[in-house]
């Protein structure tokens, strides 16, 4: 009974925030409701059974919104002076985020253990979780996730790219003369007499 009140509570609150990430016209705003979703979503996942899923879905997702949020501010020269000032107009959607967050923690415990951390979909037992996963995702597709990591780092490549700009004042490293260096090149021994200093 508990896990199904948990499951409708997860369900709706992802549902809610992934419209207000559409809907919402202040980018923080919307940042703060995916947020939310991601947690959403990882508690249906617990609820699953899948709880390495969850804990991916929070550590990868969730981290990489912040990077990129982050990244997104850097490239558009968002004056930081101007988004200090209103740092505390954000505060009460956060609260209200953060209620909601702990609130759905709450009831995920109360699901998870009330019968005896059974999830709702129960598996045969013969292996758990992690193990199953894997051998699924390094079997039968293998190659999908091998395609996958390709994708991503061609991704964080053309990012880098991307934002690879020439400033004027900026010295720039010639990575071909670092490799190219050599310990005679690199290293000047300078032989000081008693007494006296470098200046």
């Amino acid at each position: 009974m508990i896990a199904a009140i948990a499951f409708y509570i997860l369900a709706t609150v992802a549902i809610a925030s992934a419209f207000m990430v559409v809907a919402s016209r202040n980018p923080v705003h919307s940042v703060m409701f995916l947020i939310l979703t991601f947690f959403s979503a990882a508690g249906l996942f617990i609820l699953m059974g899948a709880e390495f899923l969850a804990l991916l879905l929070i550590m990868v997702y969730v981290g990489a919104v912040a990077v990129l949020f982050l990244f997104v501010v850097m490239m558009l020269d968002v004056d930081f002076a101007e988004l200090k000032k209103g740092f505390l107009s954000y505060a009460p959607i956060g609260a209200i985020i953060a209620g909601i967050l702990l609130i759905e923690m709450i009831t995920l415990g109360a699901a998870y253990f009330s019968d005896g951390g059974r999830p709702l979909v129960v598996t045969d037992g013969t292996m758990s979780n992690l193990e199953a996963f894997g051998a699924v995702l390094y079997t039968k597709y293998a190659g999908a996730f091998e395609a996958a990591g390709f994708i991503l780092l061609v991704a964080m490549i053309g990012a880098i790219v991307l934002t690879l700009r020439e400033r004027e004042g900026v010295r720039r490293q010639d990575a071909n003369a670092q490799m190219a260096r050599t310990r005679k090149d690199g290293v000047e021994l300078v032989d000081i007499e008693p007494g006296q200093g470098l200046g």
